[in-house]
């Protein structure tokens, strides 16, 4: 009786993890984006103060995503 338990407990299938919370819809093209802030960096290392979008409002900005700099990767 035992290793039905056992057996009948092993053959269950696990339970499926939380869905995760939906995020942030998807700017459209154009939209214009909501205020951030992060950190920021130069090739001598990272900015005391973070770096906010709306400290370049009316001018353009580009941002670019190095997820691999500063690794081992």
């Amino acid at each position: 009786m035992v290793i039905a338990l056992v057996l009948a407990a092993l053959m269950q299938q696990p339970a499926a993890p939380p869905a995760a919370p939906p995020g942030p819809a998807a700017l459209e093209v154009g939209a214009v984006a909501p205020d951030f802030a992060i950190p920021g960096a130069t090739r001598f290392g990272t900015l005391k103060n973070l770096v906010r979008l709306s400290d370049y409002k009316g001018k353009t900005v580009v941002l670019a995503f190095f997820f691999k700099a500063r690794t081992k990767g």
